[in-house]
């Protein structure tokens, strides 16, 4: 059967995703004063960073209207890769998108995945559905298979700049007087719930990206992995954690994608998204 595959535009996509006609990105748009940057392709992130670094308060964001996920739909397989709903209006606008897919007559088949991650975390699981899909599988199986990699995957990151994720009341009030006094940088993770914790900090961004790649490595399943790195503007950066992971861990890949508007204003320039 045909398939759709829907991915909100926190999904920092492959070369190869951006030429596949299955695949479509739902942008999301950010606020900076009163402008409004809609984060699709003609979006440029060095504007974008300019902007931000003008402004004296954090963009705000806003998901999808949900009738932006429905027209989508094919009377085929529809999957639809959000950020966290614990991060994002997104999944609900999505959830909202099918219901108004099924109350105007759609006969497609549907299902929501709330990546509990961004970034690349959302990648890899709209890389997941693709390979799945595209060997046939059938959809309630596609389903199954892709919820549990989503409750497995690890999302770690470490930031330059945490200003916009503490001014978007992303971090705790803890976290946010650490940072601040210290001046430190924070290696951070995904909760199994999409939410963020703190797991370790450094005082050097380079310190602590290797205390990141020390935490991949104590993950016993690398050969079966793909591990992906979203860069935001920041790519040697980006490298330099690729060969501290070839050096420590086994993973079957390595990709690295750079990151989207929505990545942008919330990795901030300079951070370094990990996920496996």
């Amino acid at each position: 059967m045909t398939y759709k595959l829907l991915c909100d535009s926190c999904t920092d996509f492959t070369p190869e995703m951006h030429t596949d006609t299955h695949v479509v990105k739902v942008p999301l748009s950010i606020h900076i004063g009163t402008e409004t940057m809609v984060d699709d392709e003609n979006l440029i992130q060095g504007e974008l960073l300019k902007k931000m670094k003008a402004w004296p308060d954090a963009p705000k964001t806003s998901c999808p209207a949900p009738h932006l996920y429905a027209d989508q739909f094919i009377d085929g397989n529809n999957y639809i890769v959000t950020l966290s709903a614990k991060l994002s209006g997104s999944y609900n606008a999505a959830v909202q998108g099918m219901k108004l897919y099924r109350e105007e007559g759609g006969k497609g088949n549907v299902h929501v995945f709330n990546s509990r991650s961004a970034t690349c975390g959302q990648t890899q699981v709209a890389l997941q559905v693709q390979e799945l899909a595209e060997k046939g599988t059938p959809f309630r199986e596609v389903v199954e298979k892709v919820e549990r990699f989503i409750s497995e995957m690890h999302t770690l990151f470490v930031l330059e700049n945490l200003d916009n994720l503490r001014k978007n009341g992303r971090l705790t009030k803890m976290q946010s007087l650490v940072t601040g006094a210290l001046h430190v940088k924070l290696l951070c993770a995904g909760t199994r719930e999409g939410e963020i914790e703190k797991l370790s900090q450094g005082l050097t961004i380079r310190q602590t990206l290797a205390k990141m790649v020390a935490k991949a490595a104590e993950d016993p399943g690398h050969p079966e992995k793909r591990a992906m790195i979203t860069h935001c503007n920041c790519l040697d950066r980006a490298e330099h954690v690729r060969e501290l992971l070839r050096k420590r861990c086994q993973f079957r890949e390595i990709l690295i994608v750079p990151a989207s508007g929505i990545s942008t204003v919330y990795a901030n320039d300079g951070g370094i998204v990990l996920t496996y």
